[in-house]
């Protein structure tokens, strides 16, 4: 009986020699330097990402809540205190027996500049509209007695 084309000690028929170590698992080749580069150059622009991502969210959300006004923080039954005149007014919140309380929150609508949303709320006598920071929101107050 022949052996096989291919086998040990058959010579090759055709053209090609046969693969060397035909049979036995093939040598995993070793890793390239340009492929090391790659992936930590990946790292760095990863990382690079992530950084600016915090820096930008604490210099921003830090921003916003430490600037955020008591109009956007209060809630209904504060009494708040106005300071400014003309387009700069302001309102603080302060302890309702504070003589400074001159306004008394009846309602709050957050995300909106409707100061008509005040007209229907029972003893709502003015409605306070202030923006910023991507945060809308109007106070209906009436004066604290």
């Amino acid at each position: 009986m022949g052996q096989q084309p291919g086998q040990p000690g058959v010579p090759p028929q055709g053209p090609y020699a046969p693969f060397p170590n035909q049979g036995a698992p093939a040598p995993m080749p070793p890793q390239a330097g340009p492929g090391k580069r790659v992936s930590k150059k990946a790292m760095r622009i990863i990382g690079t990402i992530i950084v600016a991502v915090l820096v930008l969210g604490l210099k921003f959300g830090a921003g916003w809540f430490l600037n955020r006004s008591d109009a956007e923080t209060t809630s209904v039954g504060a009494c708040m205190h106005k300071t400014g005149t003309g387009n700069n007014i302001n309102l603080d919140e302060v302890d309702c027996s504070s003589s400074d309380a001159e306004y008394k929150v009846v309602e709050k609508f957050d995300g909106t500049d409707d100061r008509e949303k005040c007209k229907p709320v029972e003893d709502a006598e003015f409605a306070y509209f202030q923006s910023g920071g991507g945060h809308d929101v109007v106070l209906c107050l009436k004066t604290n007695k």
